[in-house]
């Protein structure tokens, strides 16, 4: 069965990451307005949106295995990805939150991690 042949990893994942994600956007609609200002309510909801689109990636490249694409590539991507939400959107979580500057400079690699991610789907598709 195809299904069976798909990485359920990225796809469990996915899901919790976008779960996450709808939970933040909540709190930082409704639970943040009065505490942070404009500007971090800006950065905040960049770090939740950056997080829902590659949490659908991850689902996304779970899926994708199912169809030949490789497994391994496609693996190693959604780490990536996961890289991803982790140093990007959890970086500007915590300076919202937290105000702590210093970890400015991690979000970019959590960037980077996204772009790896995406080049590694492409490869694997276009290799097959």
């Amino acid at each position: 069965m195809i299904a069976e042949r798909a990485l359920k990893w990225p796809v469990v994942l996915g899901a919790i990451c976008a779960l996450i994600a709808v939970m933040a956007g909540a709190f930082g609609a409704h639970g943040l307005r009065h505490i942070v200002d404009a500007r971090g309510l800006e950065v905040f909801q960049t770090a939740v949106t950056y997080q829902m689109y590659h949490a659908l990636g991850l689902i996304l490249v779970g899926l994708l295995a199912a169809t030949g694409l490789s497994q391994r590539l496609l693996g190693i991507g959604a780490g990536f990805f996961f890289a991803g939400i982790v140093l990007f959107s959890g970086s500007l979580y915590l300076i919202v939150l937290t105000d702590i500057r210093g970890i400015g400079p991690i979000t970019p690699l959590g960037g980077v991690c996204f772009m790896v991610g995406w080049i590694l789907l492409a490869v694997a598709a276009l290799r097959r």
